[in-house]
């Protein structure tokens, strides 16, 4: 399957690829290199929260082909940090746990290669309103 455009370019500097987004889940993965790592030379938090928040965000607001592209905001994010990111790639997949009229709530996960769950998070996330 191809890639999805990710139309974000903070993400897009990391490397990130919007690899699944159907409604109500979105997966991301990134590659883990130097850039990315702390001085302890695992994957740095911040970039593990990143993929959380982009990840849970995504999940909310897919759009179906032809339809207006859905943009929202974190209001809140809840990180848990379960192991250590060593390898060579991070997959955060995010899940579309309720949906309201402006809120959504998300939760995410954040997996080394395939195997390693390293963290998860639970999002609440605003809509954007449409200019």
């Amino acid at each position: 399957m191809s890639d999805f455009p990710i139309d974000n370019p903070f993400l897009e500097s990391l490397g990130v690829r919007l690899t699944q987004w159907r409604d109500g889940y979105a997966e991301l993965t990134m590659p883990i290199d130097g850039s990315k790592l702390n001085r302890q030379g695992v994957l740095q938090g911040g970039a593990i929260a990143t993929m959380l928040d982009a990840a849970a965000g995504y999940a909310g607001i897919f759009a179906e082909p032809g339809q207006p592209p859905r943009h929202a905001f974190t209001l809140s994010l809840t990180t848990s940090y379960l192991d250590k990111g060593l390898g060579t790639t991070v997959t955060a997949r995010g899940f579309l746990e309720r949906a309201g009229h402006s809120i959504y709530f998300a939760r995410g996960e954040a997996w080394v290669d395939g195997t390693l769950l390293i963290a998860s998070a639970q999002g609440t996330f605003k809509y954007a309103r449409r200019s």
